[in-house]
């Protein structure tokens, strides 16, 4: 577990700003049509352009920049010539290094106008998230996070992936320690003031359990339900936790951070 100072926050930031614009970017772009590729394409030339580095491509073989997991696909879906479809939902999945700093986040997207069911199932989990972050005070525990998680999705009616976890960052793209989505309360390490985590729900539809595809990356629910996967990175701070890989603009209008005005 690394304890990060405000300096080195800052630079987390700086690094997190980078995936927030371009995660925003790609949302006015995704549309009926157009291909995954494109949007890899498009994220990889815009990170270029900005001075950063694709964190995901080569990590661990990993062959592209972007990760899009579309409908029953969790994560790691690897863009390719598939188009998207009318109703469709898309995860994105960001991560860049900056400056010597890693930024980490992800979203998930309607294409088009999709059903009723597939709405709540990303708005609960941004929701989630929102609920996981509550918990990231001095004196908490890391399990206290997962078990906030897993409660509120459970009682949205939905279950939660338990194969991936979210983590630490800053100085590398995964660091200490784990943040498992779900869990009993009390347990795992005390958070503590300088530590930053990538806290990232992935809920499904159906059932929580996960099947990986032929191409060794994609993980899908294995009764094909749709998935959605909702991610920023934080840094615990004495004032509150902060999140690090969102927009100034998109701060005003997140729930959590209205009601309790943190930064």
């Amino acid at each position: 577990m690394i304890i990060y100072c405000e300096e080195e926050i800052s630079a987390i930031k700086r690094s997190n700003q980078v995936v927030a614009k371009i995660l925003a970017e790609l949302k006015t772009i995704i549309k009926p049509g157009i291909q995954t590729k494109e949007l890899n394409d498009y994220a990889e030339m815009r990170v270029r352009k900005m001075g950063a580095i694709p964190a995901f491509k080569g990590y661990r073989g990993y062959p592209a920049s972007l990760c899009t997991s579309i409908n029953e696909e969790i994560v790691h879906g690897i863009p390719s010539s598939r188009r998207l479809r009318e109703g469709d939902i898309i995860s994105l999945d960001f991560g860049v290094l900056y400056e010597g700093y890693y930024g980490d986040a992800a979203v998930t997207y309607p294409v088009g106008e999709i059903i009723p069911e597939a709405k709540k199932l990303i708005k609960t989990a941004e929701e989630t998230f929102y609920k996981g972050m509550s918990q990231m005070k001095p004196g908490k525990r890391i399990s206290d996070i997962s078990f906030a998680i897993q409660s509120y999705v459970e009682s949205q009616g939905f279950s939660v992936i338990r194969s991936f976890v979210g983590h630490g960052i800053g100085l590398s793209l995964h660091e200490e320690p784990q943040v498992p989505n779900f869990g009993l309360p009390g347990r795992g390490l005390k958070i503590k003031s300088g530590m930053v985590l990538a806290i990232e729900p992935m809920i499904a539809m159906g059932d929580w359990n996960v099947e990986i595809l032929g191409d060794n990356w994609t993980a899908v629910t294995r009764d094909r339900s749709l998935s959605a996967h909702y991610e920023h990175t934080v840094a615990i701070t004495q004032k509150g936790p902060e999140i690090l890989s969102l927009l100034d603009k998109e701060k005003k209008s997140a729930p959590y951070l209205k009601e309790n005005q943190y930064a």
